[in-house]
């Protein structure tokens, strides 16, 4: 009875005294914000007919439709081309922010709201990497994924040594950024532009709490520093990110699950040949020679197809042995980059690469870090002709809060 006591208290303590995975959780943010700011770049040309006024889907069409579905989407609040426009650049600027960590708890926020924006706009744009995309950028919202690999951890390396020294470090930046949102939060409510139901008042709502839940970080950490209310916020910050981080890992096993259950009830990859069938169209084959090679191979086809539907069913169940599921995601990994190739499915590939690095196991992470440090350190050392010290990656495991301010 005291073993399964003492199991479960230090179940509690490592679950609201850290924030678990924060490699993974960086992997995850980088992975997704980089997808996001990709797809915009290569679609810019045609974002127009894909989400703006000139879509065969119009702005009367989509309005009926979230007015039935209660769907979120900035872009019912205008059918102006100016409003598209800015919606699409600030989407395109929450990627890049949030791919570099820079204030990721704000940028989070608005990388969801653009992605949603976008997608609900025009539902039937786009594939099932996109479905992943839509979830994930949810569940963004509530971990702390800057903690490494971002300029939030460099700032607050930075800010920790600062007051080592003796010096205050005042959070301005912070300050404006809470202000301004507060301000356009308003302005959206008070117009009455949040007037359905479903995610037309949930996802408002859920800006709401973060704005709020950002004053009293910062009221708490500016006059209550160390004290039990920061413990306190800190606490409920951690049990909020490990719920976050188990609901993305229970997500990506979900995904993996379903789609190889609805596989095993399909005549053609019952009989192995399921895979040949799409490497017949033109559509999905970018590359006709490599799907032809592919093809032309029926013991290649037949392994391909009862391959995946093996590696789908089974890899919820191979999270209980670390080394199969090691390997397990690497061929998962690997099939994602052949269809990416194969099929012409980049997004749908990255997007499922990255769910999948969730999983990755944390010294690896931390070996690619190392690596990517040293690599950047070349370079920097190259441009300047002078060697340069490369500052520690993440933040040590003893290491405290490291959101300071508004927006981390």
């Amino acid at each position: 009875m005291n073993r399964v006591a003492l199991s479960v208290s230090r179940g509690i303590a490592r679950v609201t005294e850290a924030a678990l995975g924060p490699y993974q959780t960086a992997v995850v943010r980088i992975g997704f914000g980089a997808t996001w700011l990709l797809f915009l770049l290569r679609e810019f040309p045609h974002r127009h007919e894909l989400y703006g006024p000139d879509g065969p889907w119009s702005w009367a069409l989509a309005r009926r439709l979230t007015a039935d579905n209660g769907a979120f989407t900035a872009l019912m609040w205008s059918d102006g081309r100016l409003w598209f426009e800015t919606v699409y650049a600030l989407s395109l600027l929450a990627s890049v922010v949030l791919l570099l960590g820079w204030r990721t708890r704000t940028a989070s926020v608005l990388f969801m709201v653009g992605v949603l924006s976008l997608q609900n706009r025009s539902v039937f744009v786009g594939d099932g990497g996109d479905n992943v995309l839509h979830l994930m950028s949810v569940y963004l919202v509530f971990t702390r994924c800057g903690r490494v690999w971002s300029l939030d951890a460099r700032r607050a390396r930075r800010s920790a040594a600062a007051r080592e020294r003796g010096e205050r470090v005042p959070d301005r930046t912070g300050v404006v950024l809470w202000a301004g949102f507060g301000l356009a939060l308003a302005a959206v409510t008070l117009t009455g532009r949040v007037d359905g139901f479903g995610d037309e008042w949930l996802v408002p709502a859920l800006l709401w709490g973060v704005w709020l839940g950002q004053a009293l970080w910062w009221a708490v950490g500016r006059w209550a520093t160390g004290g039990e209310p920061r413990v306190l916020l800190d606490v409920i910050a951690n049990l909020v990110h490990n719920g976050a981080l188990l609901v993305i890992m229970a997500e990506a096993c979900l995904i993996y699950a379903t789609a190889g259950w609805y596989k095993v009830q399909g005549s053609r990859w019952q009989d192995g040949t399921a895979v040949y069938y799409p490497l017949q169209l033109e559509y999905f084959s970018p590359w006709p020679q490599l799907a032809g090679l592919l093809a032309a191979s029926g013991t290649v086809v037949m392994l391909i197809t009862y391959g995946t539907v093996v590696v789908q069913v089974a890899f919820p169940f191979t999270l209980f042995n670390r080394r199969v599921k090691n390997v397990l995601l690497a061929v998962m990994m690997t099939e994602h980059a052949v269809i990416a190739a194969v099929l012409g499915l980049p997004f749908f590939s990255l997007a499922m690469i990255v769910a999948d690095a969730v999983f990755l196991p944390t010294p690896f992470l931390r070996r690619l870090g190392a690596v990517a440090a040293r690599v950047a350190a070349r370079v920097v050392r190259r441009r300047d002709g002078a060697a340069v010290a490369v500052p520690a990656q993440g933040v040590p495991e003893d290491a405290g809060p490291t959101h300071v301010g508004f927006g981390a």
